[in-house]
């Protein structure tokens, strides 16, 4: 019998260093492919501990996943961040450590926040997908998200596509 425990909570400012543990390998292996190497790492190394705590101080939310008293996984959320959705709340960033990915934590995470933003009145909700991340679209798509938007989104100056995803 497994004692180990997983929990979804609010992140804190002692979880700085595994917030940016988990963006640093859940990108590079998301995107290596996708986004251009040179891009990728410039990326990866905006997202500090000094991003992070400003992130916490900004006031939108951020859940974390734990395991056994480890921080495996986020997502940052909230209102919709533009109108180009066409929903009232966002899921910005879903993002689980490799090792942890396909065993169920994204999806508690997905569900927990969802249920926060309902809470919020925020029932209608999307999260936008590089059109590229195939595992990305399959996780939306299993949850019920339908396919909705397209758009262009530029990281690093490369000209990306993104599609987003709508539940409710």
């Amino acid at each position: 019998m497994s004692t180990r425990t997983t929990s979804i909570r609010r992140a804190r400012n002692a979880d700085v260093g595994a917030l940016s543990a988990v963006f640093d390998a859940a990108w590079r292996e998301a995107y290596r492919g996708i986004i251009p190497g040179v891009a990728l790492e410039r990326l990866i190394a905006q997202r500090d501990g000094a991003w992070w705590r400003a992130a916490l101080k900004r006031g939108r939310p951020i859940a974390v996943v734990e395991t056994a008293d480890t921080v495996v996984g986020y997502a940052g959320y909230g209102r919709a961040r533009s109108r180009s959705l066409g929903v009232e709340g966002e899921v910005d960033e879903l993002y689980l450590r490799p090792e942890y990915q396909g065993v169920g934590l994204g999806r508690r995470l997905f569900l927990a926040v969802r249920n926060d933003l309902a809470d919020h009145g925020l029932a209608r909700i999307g999260a936008w997908t590089l059109e590229d991340n195939a595992r990305a679209a399959d996780f939306y798509a299993g949850l019920g998200g339908r396919p909705g938007p397209h758009a262009l989104d530029r990281l690093a100056g490369v000209p990306l596509p993104k599609v987003g995803y709508l539940f409710g």
